[in-house]
């Protein structure tokens, strides 16, 4: 499935249940108004908050194994990551390919191993989303680099782009160029470069990833326009 398409079967939703559990900012007072102009990000312009709304309202919707769409997606994520050709079944060791592991037959459960990352993420609303709802990642998977989280810093970024759009850091940049889910993808392959190159040159290891989540929570929320620089320079090479 294309991006464009997934994106507009989210649009066609009504998602009313997820909206519900978004609280959108960015309407409030006018001593909230005064107090952000002094110190804090802008707010987001009016004629984005239905932009808005849907990105954190797909960030609440959960995997269906009965929607079509969903299974096209998982499927399109696996097909990407290992280059293959064809569909694979929702469940099975092939998951294990992408740092995925299960237990019980066809149980998608956490891996054994604790994961490098603080406890109080898994109580944040990307916890539901239907990327989060994956068979859960191991701990070292052999993608892009030996020893490289690719799936706990998969997920990890989704939740602190989306964080970062939720407490309105990423207003300016959404302002300036007029969208939210196109600044929240650039963002999100910009961190994840961001972490590549801070991999190679501190020689990470599993046990840096929580130090380098950290520093990537930092670059995003208050330097997301460097952020993104670096990754149009990048591709422009």
């Amino acid at each position: 499935i294309s991006f464009t398409e997934a994106l507009q079967h989210f649009q066609s939703m009504e998602l009313s249940e997820s909206r519900v559990k978004v609280r959108a900012p960015g309407r409030r007072g006018i001593r909230a108004a005064l107090l952000r102009c002094l110190c804090g990000p802008p707010q987001l312009r009016p004629q984005l908050w239905g932009e808005q709304e849907l990105a954190l309202a797909m960030a609440q919707c959960a995997l269906d194994d009965s929607e079509w769409v969903h299974m096209r997606i998982l499927q399109t994520i696996y097909q990407q990551l290992t280059c293959s050709r064809l569909g694979c079944p929702r469940y099975g060791a092939h998951w294990e390919e992408l740092g995925f592991q299960g237990r019980r037959g066809s149980s998608p459960l956490p891996g054994e191993i604790p994961r490098p990352i603080p406890k109080s993420h898994s109580n944040l609303p990307w916890s539901n989303s239907v990327l989060s709802q994956l068979p859960q990642p191991h701990s070292v998977i052999l993608v892009v680099f030996q020893n490289f989280p690719f799936c706990i810093m998969s997920v990890n970024i989704t939740r602190i782009v989306i964080q970062a759009l939720q407490e309105e850091w990423l207003s300016r940049e959404c302002n300036r160029r007029q969208q939210v889910i196109g600044v929240l993808n650039d963002l999100y392959a910009a961190a994840f470069l961001r972490l590549s190159r801070l991999w190679k040159q501190q020689h990470g290891t599993i046990a840096d990833a929580g130090f380098f989540l950290k520093e990537l929570e930092l670059s995003t929320k208050k330097k997301p326009r460097q952020l993104l620089k670096s990754l149009e320079v990048y591709l422009n090479r």
